[in-house]
């Protein structure tokens, strides 16, 4: 019998990043799923550039691309005729695009690399009854051996939208269900659109749409998995009541190849042939959200949390960032380092997000990605999650006037970056990719031998903080006379850095596990530093 820190209950790709998190910070963990063997169907398939930040950071990104096809982006076609093409083009400053790849291949992926930290997913167990208290929660996990009673420090319901969790915790998942279902196939066809865009083909009547297709590309020679409007004798009867949620896929009769080329045969933009049926399911589509992430040591996350349309591959994308969010605070708190608030930050940075994200799929999915804004720019970026910000979460400082970043927002890459014995450049990425917090100090060429002090005192002032949780690195121009410094220097050779972060004179920046910039300030001042730290260190 095993009693870990943390019992992770659903073994996705949400749960799958939690339980990772944790290892590699040197949590005990189980994580347990009913499922005795792992789905291979092509639930959730697009991969967001913000997702593949944290998936550099966990140190599963080569594998994860090397199974992945790129998304370029997505053909509208109206009665037959090109209305629009969407061009998934990021901007300069963006280090990843937007890629494809099967769920269950982020699932194998991740499962492979979670067994490298002695972690393996306990099949067909579940949860089936949890208590908490002060101290612990006591879970009972069913499995091919009957009841085992689990003492665990905190609890992850990763469990999906028919969670175990969320309904342990008695929390509301308020929201409603679409009338429509779908279906969906994995399908080959034979057609010479171009590689890498989706296709959304739509008939009208009067504006109105009567008839959908939607194929999404996957790794592999003209692969498709493909969303249509579900046909009659598929059909379930009924509409959704308002307290049930109908959301995933429908038990009954799946849809086979003939159903899927009888939409082709109407829609396709030119004439093809489907083959290869790989998987086939009839879906409904509900949106909702909990009232809370988390009630004392027991949290939720992914679709355990919120449930939308898969309008702009937000869905798996979002739960990963909710573990990947709540896995560096839990792991403070078990390693006795966290402040006594550091976990109600889950829910109040999680949560908005969640709200937004349910909001706007809604509307995506019946007006149409963009809607709602001109600026393609805006559009692009905020679909590739990048300007997700905290500004008005407890644990981040508050904003200088006139700073372009604010702490808050996401931690921007930047390249051009140098150091000593290394040959090539570097990305600040690669700093940023351990466990800890990481404080950057920054120096230019006005920064003397008594500024140099200062930043150095700030390191050690932080180190002490944190009890040593923290990488602290110098940035310094290319000119700043720093060579002396004890602290790691980078040199920024082509001043990306000052731009990306906006830094001048002596400043430091503190940037959290998560990839999020917690605290910025010009001129350092220690006291400050420190200060901003205690929400989150104990």
């Amino acid at each position: 019998m095993v009693h870990p820190e943390v019992l992770v209950v659903g073994a996705g790709p949400v749960g799958l990043t939690a339980a990772i998190e944790l290892r590699r910070r040197g949590v005990a963990c189980r994580i347990i799923d009913p499922l005795l063997e792992p789905p291979q169907y092509a639930k959730a398939v697009g991969i967001q550039p913000r997702t593949l930040e944290v998936f550099e950071s966990m140190g599963v990104l080569r594998n994860i691309l090397d199974a992945s096809i790129e998304m370029l982006g997505q053909i509208v076609y109206v009665n037959g005729d090109e209305v629009a093409r969407l061009d998934l083009s990021l901007p300069a400053d963006i280090p990843f695009a937007f890629i494809g790849l099967p769920q269950y291949e982020t699932e194998r992926i991740l499962t492979e690399h979670l067994a490298t930290f002695g972690t393996t997913i306990e099949r067909g167990t579940r949860l089936t009854a949890f208590e908490q208290d002060d101290d612990g929660v006591v879970a009972t996990v069913t499995g091919a051996d009957g009841d085992e009673t689990v003492r665990t420090q905190y609890l992850f319901g990763c469990d999906g939208a028919h969670s175990v969790v969320r309904k342990g915790l008695g929390l509301t998942f308020e929201g409603g269900a679409f009338v429509e279902q779908y279906m969906l196939g994995d399908v080959e066809v034979d057609w010479t659109m171009p590689r890498g865009y989706g296709i959304r083909s739509m008939h009208q009547t009067d504006g109105e749409t009567d008839d959908l297709l939607v194929c999404i590309p996957l790794p592999g020679r003209r692969r498709y998995r493909m969303s249509m409007l579900v046909p009659s004798d598929l059909a379930g009867t009924g509409t959704p009541a308002a307290d049930k949620i109908a959301h995933g896929f429908e038990a009954g009769p799946a849809p086979e190849l003939s159903h899927i080329q009888a939409v082709l045969d109407r829609l396709s933009p030119q004439p093809t042939r489907a083959s290869n049926l790989r998987w086939s399911s009839v879906f409904r589509i509900s949106h909702r959200i909990v009232d809370s992430y988390g009630r004392g040591r027991v949290f939720v996350a992914g679709d355990a949390a919120h449930i939308h349309p898969p309008t702009g591959a937000q869905g798996m994308n979002t739960g990963i960032q909710d573990a990947h969010n709540l896995a560096w605070k839990v792991a403070l708190a078990v390693s006795g380092a966290a402040a006594p608030e550091l976990l109600d930050s889950y829910d109040a940075e999680r949560r908005p997000v969640g709200e937004e994200v349910v909001g706007r799929t809604v509307r995506s999915a019946r007006e149409g990605i963009g809607a709602g804004s001109s600026d393609p720019d805006y559009v692009i970026r905020r679909e590739a999650q990048l300007l997700i910000s905290y500004a008005d979460s407890p644990i981040v400082g508050r904003p200088e006037s006139n700073a372009a970043l604010v702490p808050g927002s996401r931690a921007p890459d930047a390249r051009g970056l140098t150091r000593a014995t290394v040959a090539f450049p570097l990305r600040l990425f690669t700093l940023l990719a351990g466990p800890n917090h990481t404080l950057l100090l920054y120096a230019d060429d006005s920064v003397d031998a008594r500024g140099l002090e200062l930043l150095e005192a700030a390191a050690t002032s932080v180190a002490a903080a944190t009890g040593g949780r923290v990488d602290a690195y110098l940035v310094a121009s290319p000119a700043a006379e720093v060579g002396e410094t004890v602290l790691p220097l980078i040199r920024d050779r082509d001043g990306e850095f000052a731009r990306a972060y906006g830094a001048e004179g002596a400043a430091a920046f503190v940037v959290r596990p998560d990839g999020y910039l917690g605290f910025r300030q010009s001129p350092v001042a220690v006291d400050g530093l420190t200060e901003y730290l205690k929400p989150t260190f104990r």
